[in-house]
């Protein structure tokens, strides 16, 4: 190329700073009084999907005369198709409808599906009964594929990272979120658990319909305080353009000096709509640097009369695919964790029910009500977090969340890891009970050992998921691109079921090579199994998970964005122009 593109600059002095546009008048949308109402629907769908879920199995062996290995297998594809459906769900939200119109489609057939389930356990025939409760409990898959990524995306879309005092309110608002969640979660399992196991199926799932309609009626009186993100039309065609793009130009190299080539550079300063978080300019960064040459402008950019996008993407653009491929790393980097939760659902219920479970001379503790014990530690310390931790170590670090999102989602890790050491002690103490009194070879006796000796290992759960379920939350929010938003909700949810599968890969994998030595580790009899190893077994594969995801962390780059008028990071740029020297 044989001439070069002179810098293209503005005059600052015409130019406003949208922070300080922000923060001199107050905003008639958004913020808190927005998301209380969306936090509202948020929580009668968790109140809603707990008090189906949680007991759905008695339903189908108790009332459908299904065998438990078959009421498991349908449970359990159930939950499955409602985790896929989310990433449907979040790319139609993205690229087609948006996001509070995916909420209130979806919040409709939610609802629709639940009032069916009603009508079935209660005026269907008996012949037709299994069937339509089936197609209702898909209709509500569907509804949560499009209500689960879009809701806490929405709600945190309501706060204006352009205003200081509302981007500092984001980062309590995904602490508050979880509470809420938590709350709608354990209060069906108190209440909604109870009449359909001492009123009727009708009423329990009465009250869950009931819950819904109130908690959309409440969704659409706040209609006219929601900031309203528009789709951008499908977000993964962007990522290929840069993809294709940067392939087609492997061979051209960027070089120090030489001539002056401009590149591509969407500058979005000056298209804000009212009432909507404005876009952001991305710096470049150093790190994915092959990907840089989809903004090259070669020989044939220049000659070509269009700019053809599969060959040309722009600064932000190409920072928008670095942003999605840093997270894949640490998405990876959490599922162990997500492994080591599953136990709540299946060996801690185990091992309770093993143990003495007795309040009063009446009463026995239901196993798996020891699960609320996980949410009452949620309670209690999402509160200290934000208003104990996060001051004094926001004094000592600098940092306005106290520490990073990386850190948040690290010490859960480590309380993972110490989480399974505890198990293990506890399972060995109770082995020993069990043999002191002569009990190996009862299964069924109940081990005279009381059952709150396994409170430290929900609690720890609880603790766990405090640091880093909300630090996922807010990680996979804050650095997904804005138009992907949908999309990094539903890839965080995915981590928990793909977590579900490496704990099934782990028991498979030990089981097998347990009973090639002759000593089952996870058999009936939890008296002569060694569910002990199994856990130590995991917390050992929990350190090595933690070694990575440090590793991993060291080198994650967080989203750098233009800082008022100047940007933040390496790399300049003059007006709407950028410059890359080039050699092909």
């Amino acid at each position: 190329m044989d001439s070069s593109v002179a810098p293209v600059t503005i005059d600052n002095a015409h130019r406003q700073n949208p922070t300080k546009l922000s923060s001199q008048k107050k905003p008639s949308k958004g913020g808190w009084k927005a998301a209380f109402f969306v936090i509202s629907v948020e929580m009668a769908e968790r109140f809603a999907f707990y008090g189906l879920a949680g007991n759905l199995i008695t339903y189908l062996t108790n009332n459908l005369g299904e065998p438990v290995i078959t009421a498991a297998k349908n449970v359990n594809t159930w939950v499955g198709v409602s985790a896929i459906f989310p990433l449907l769900g979040a790319f139609i939200a993205d690229s087609y409808l948006g996001r509070f119109k995916t909420i209130l489609a979806s919040s409709v057939i939610y609802f629709l599906g639940m009032v069916l389930l009603s009508l079935s356990v209660s005026v269907i025939p008996m012949h037709s009964r299994k069937a339509v409760f089936f197609t209702a409990l898909y209709v509500l898959a569907i509804g949560e594929g499009g209500h689960k990524p879009c809701v806490q995306t929405f709600a945190a879309d309501q706060f204006d990272e352009n205003n200081p005092e509302e981007k500092a309110a984001k980062s309590s608002f995904f602490n508050w979120w979880y509470l809420g969640i938590v709350t709608g979660a354990s209060v069906a399992i108190v209440v909604v658990i109870y009449l359909q196991d001492n009123v009727s199926w009708a009423a329990g799932f009465g009250v869950l319909s009931g819950s819904l309609a109130v908690a959309l009626a409440v969704f659409l009186i706040g209609i006219r305080k929601y900031r309203k993100q528009r789709p951008t039309g499908s977000p993964f065609t962007s990522v290929a353009q840069v993809l294709v793009a940067a392939a087609k130009k492997w061979r051209v190299s960027e070089t120090h000096g030489g001539r002056g080539i401009r590149y591509e550079d969407d500058r979005r300063g000056g298209n804000h709509v009212k009432g909507q978080t404005m876009s952001r300019n991305l710096v470049r960064t150093k790190q994915f640097r092959f990907l840089d040459k989809a903004m090259i402008i070669d020989d044939k950019d220049t000659l070509s009369k269009t700019r053809d996008p599969w060959r040309l993407c722009s600064l932000n653009q190409v920072e928008e695919v670095k942003l999605v491929l840093r997270l894949i790393p640490i998405w990876l980097g959490c599922l162990m964790f997500s492994a080591v939760i599953t136990q709540l659902h299946t060996f801690f219920t185990k091992q309770g029910s093993t143990m003495l479970r007795s309040i009063g001379p009446n009463f026995q503790v239901p196993p798996a009500a020891l699960q609320s014990l996980v949410g009452l530690t949620i309670l209690i310390a999402v509160p200290i977090y934000d208003r104990v931790f996060v001051p004094i170590a926001r004094k000592i670090t600098g940092h306005p969340s106290g520490i990073t999102m990386l850190q948040r989602i690290g010490t859960g890790l480590f309380i993972s890891i110490l989480n399974m050491v505890v198990a293990g002690l506890v399972e060995t103490a109770r082995v020993n009970t069990a043999a002191k009194h002569g009990l190996i070879d009862a299964p069924k006796a109940i081990v005279p050992m009381s059952v709150w000796w396994l409170l430290p290992q929900y609690v720890l759960t609880g603790l766990g998921d405090v640091f880093t379920i909300v630090g996922l939350q807010e990680l996979f929010y804050d650095q997904m691109p804005e138009e992907m938003r949908s999309i990094g909700a539903a890839a965080y949810i995915s981590v928990v079921g793909v977590g579900s599968f490496i704990n099934t890969a782990v028991i498979s994998v030990v089981q097998v090579i347990s009973l090639r030595h002759g000593n089952e580790w996870l058999g009936d009899n939890l008296n002569r199994a060694k569910l002990n190893y199994f856990y130590w077994v995991l917390a050992g594969l929990s350190a090595f998970n933690l070694c990575a995801y440090i590793w991993i962390s060291k080198g994650f780059v967080y989203k750098k964005v233009e800082n008022n008028d100047e940007r933040v990071g390496e790399g300049k740029a003059s007006g709407m122009g950028g410059y890359l020297d080039v050699k092909v």
